[in-house]
This record gives structure tokens, sequence and C-alpha cells, in this order.
């Protein structure tokens, strides 16, 4: 029998380099960017890999369209404020959105400021135009259906159109909370990131309020959660704190842009939110009625603020405006602004952050804020 050769120095010291890469490799992808299902610490899992970019929309009005990247998952959601937003929200998107497919598109309900993007215009072209989506989820119920209003039927005339060309999957929320036609109430997006809809009794009961019948849906990241409630209103907030099992967040969507009938005590008492991020225009009269001229209910709101200040001073605002006084009531000059601009808050392994296109000041410390705003105790003190 011949014996064995005896490896060389050379030759061990060579395999010891080659299995300690393939060790650090492994480390690599277990806690690493794209990430498995190892445990950072006890029965805590951080997969990495999600950033959520609330995007400024390049003009002075209130509207939401957020980006969030998971994965290889492209998600957009909402497309607002105008029609005139298309490019900007196009041009930001190709930054990240390579293969011009978006995974998923979450449309939350029927108002301008959340569809103009995807309804387009004779004179800008429609997200849908734009990328080939996979999977559409929007509303169950709306108050549009007999108002004929031109956004709104374009809407479903451009969502449909991607269904029949791109062979998109069309579902409601109703449809993913009951998990029939092919929905699901979960949908995996990476290693340990999950998006998960919400049950909002709007989903199947009529409001007056159009805003109520928002998506709601959570994306969770091993024990970090993430919380989007579109516009969703008072009542529609404290339903969902009845029929959800909800809990701590990192991150809270403003709901309704900051407004002073949204993000009430019922929800921000169980969800108690670290980073809350407001799409809106601050200091913007479009919303008030002649009735709510007094500034402190433009956009943040200050009982919006004065509610979550005892949770979080980490709030963060797109853009902001100028206002005048015309003799008879405020009107927006039109001057528009950065505040933070595009807000990008990204979870990795070693925690989560948030970097604005413009500055990184949170609200209370801002110059808008000083001038507009009454600043709560719980902030002073911070």
């Amino acid at each position: 029998m011949a014996k064995a050769k005896k490896l060389s120095g050379g030759v061990i010291f060579f395999l010891v380099i080659v299995f300690s890469v393939i060790g650090f490799a492994a480390g690599f992808w277990g806690y690493g960017f794209y990430g498995s299902q190892t445990p950072l610490k006890g029965d805590v899992y951080y997969s990495g890999g999600l950033s959520i970019h609330f995007l400024e929309l390049g003009n002075g009005k209130s509207g939401d369209c957020i980006y969030i990247k998971a994965g290889e998952n492209d998600i957009l959601v909402d497309g607002g404020s105008r029609t005139g937003s298309v490019e900007t929200i196009k041009k930001y998107v190709d930054n990240y959105c390579f293969d011009g497919v978006l995974e998923y598109i979450i449309v939350t309900h029927a108002d301008r400021d959340h569809i103009a993007c995807f309804a387009g215009d004779n004179t800008n072209k429609s997200i849908f135009d734009y990328y080939k989506c996979d999977t559409i989820i929007d509303f169950n119920l709306t108050n549009k259906d007999n108002t004929g209003t031109s956004t709104y039927s374009r809407y479903l005339q451009k969502r449909d159109e991607e269904v029949k060309k791109d062979g998109a999957k069309h579902y409601t929320a109703l449809d993913c909370w009951k998990e029939r036609n092919g929905a699901k109430r979960v949908y995996e997006l990476a290693g340990n990131i999950t998006l998960e809809i919400l049950y909002n009794y709007y989903y199947e009961n009529k409001s007056s309020d159009e805003n109520n019948y928002s998506v709601c849906f959570m994306l969770k990241q091993g024990d970090r959660n993430f919380l989007f409630t579109g516009d969703l209103e008072k009542d529609g907030e404290d339903r969902l704190v009845d029929n959800n099992e909800l809990s701590q967040v990192e991150l809270f969507k403003a709901g309704h842009h900051g407004s002073k009938t949204s993000s009430n005590e019922k929800l921000l008492k169980v969800i108690k939110p670290k980073i809350v991020c407001v799409c809106c225009c601050a200091g913007s009269v479009e919303y008030l009625t002649n009735k709510e001229q007094n500034l402190s209910n433009s956009f943040p709101t200050q009982d919006f603020i004065n509610r979550i200040a005892p949770y979080t001073d980490k709030v963060y605002v797109t853009t902001m405006i100028d206002v005048v006084f015309n003799g008879e009531k405020y009107v927006d000059s039109g001057d528009y602004k950065l505040m933070n601009g595009n807000i990008v808050v990204t979870a990795k392994r070693t925690g989560v952050t948030v970097e604005c296109s413009n500055n990184n000041t949170v609200l209370k410390d801002t110059e808008w804020f000083k001038a507009n705003r009454v600043c709560p105790d719980a902030w002073k003190a911070a």
C-alpha cells in the first residue's frame, strides 16, 4: 500500500488561508447586508438590506411617494403630489432600480396627492409607462367611483393597462388580508424582511372620509417594525389598534402629512415611534379651509407635534413653503424650499440611521419650527 504523501508547509499555509476566507464569507452572509436568519443576539434577527426613502416631489404641494429597497425588491408606495412629479420620482428611483422592474406598487387610497403620478395626463406619462410592475396592491373602497374625477379615472385605466400589458397581479388590501384571489397577507421580501398588510376596518366598511380607506402595512426586519398608514384618520387609527397586534416601531410614516386629525394618542401609545417622517410641504395652507386659517393647522400641525413629542424628537420633514397674507387670508407664496429633502432611513445590522439630501436637522431645531410652532416641554428637555 502506498504511503500518503505529507503536505508541504506551503500547501498547509494555502489551505489555512482558504478556509479562513470561507469562514469569513460565511460570517458575512450570516450577518451581513443580505443576511440570513442568524441571530445577532438572543432571538433578535437582523438581516440588513432595507432602506426607506421619503421623496421630495419637486413642488410646493404636499403628497406621498415612498421608495423602498428590500434586498433585491424595488417597492413604490403612492405617487403624489401632482402629475408633474413623475419625472422627479423616476429620476430618483432610477438611482436604485436598474432593471426597470418594480416588484411591488402600493397605492394607499384614491386622493390625487397619492395617485397623480400613476394616473399621468396629456403632458406627463404615468409611472406605469416607465416600469414593469409585478404586483399592485391598492384600496378596496373609495368614494370617488361616482365623482368622475379625471385623475381617479386615469389611475384605473393605467393600472388596468399594466395588468393587461405586463401581466401585473392586482390585489386589493382586503384580498391580501383574506388571502384570496392569489393574494397574501405577508410577503417575503429578503432575508428575514417581510411586508405585512394590516387589517383596516374601512377595507370593508364605508367612511365619509376618503383617507380612512388607506392601505396600512408593516415592514418587518427581524424584530424591527416600520409602520405605514397612508392618510388614516383618528377613527381608523383607533380601529387599527383594536384589530391588529401592534408593537413599538423604529419608524412611523406620520399619518396624513402630520395633520391634526391623524397620529393620535391611542396609536402612538402602542407604537412608541423612534423616528417619524412627514411627507408634507411645511407651512402650506393648501388644505386649510377658511375656518382653519390659524397657521397652527398647516402641516405639520401643532397638535401633531404636541402628541408626537413625548415619544421622539427624531422628526423629519421633506419640504416647506413660505405663506403670505393677501389682505383676506393666507396663501402659499409659491416659493417652496427643501427642509430635509429626500429622507432616507436605512436599517442595517449595526442599527437604523437617517440621512437626508438637504440636511439632517430634526424638526424642532429648524428655523421654520422656531418661527412657526411652540416647542413642547418634552422637546425643550431633549
